[in-house]
């Protein structure tokens, strides 16, 4: 009887700390890519896809949703604001589409279309923010944002700072 009660502690403790420990999936690679400097986010929008440049020919690849056609833009931006949970205030072309949605949704609610963190672009009202739908990650989706898997903003947030280059192609 003691051995199965030490069998069955010992299991448990195992389990807990396999979960606690076990990091959930990403979507992000490291891939060969060049003609950048270290630090530039580039998004390639026909490819849906994010690349963090780390240098040396490598970037950190993301897969993301861009905007659908006649939302689609391209050009330079940088990064001018990083939050964590944002509340969201639909852009003014958003809310004439979707009279219904309300003024502000706050950060963290389910209906959030924001995630877990946005940084916000010197193009107007563009970010690059998660998702509350990451089955439309790798879509034609947005009115010109850029969206990523939660778990893949947050780690881009932990990269990034104010005034990194954003090249949108």
């Amino acid at each position: 009887m003691r051995i199965s009660s030490w069998v069955a502690a010992a299991s448990a403790a195992f389990f807990a700390l396999m979960s606690a420990v076990a990091q959930p999936a990403q979507a992000r690679d490291i891939v060969g890519f060049s003609g950048y400097s270290p630090g530039t986010v580039v998004v390639r929008t026909n490819e849906r896809a994010l690349y963090y440049v780390l240098g040396y020919g490598r970037a950190v690849r993301y897969p993301v949703g861009v905007g659908r056609a006649g939302k689609q833009w391209s050009g330079a931006a940088m990064i001018t604001g990083k939050y964590l949970k944002p509340a969201w205030t639909p852009p003014d072309e958003v809310k004439r589409d979707k009279p219904d949605l309300p003024n502000v949704t706050p950060g963290g609610s389910a209906r959030n279309p924001m995630g877990a963190a946005a940084l916000t672009l010197s193009r107007g009202q563009y970010a690059i923010h998660g998702t509350n739908n990451p089955g439309s990650i790798g879509g034609f989706v947005s009115y010109g944002c850029i969206r990523m898997l939660n778990a893949d903003v947050l780690d881009l947030y932990s990269r990034v700072g104010f005034g990194t280059p954003v090249i949108v192609q």
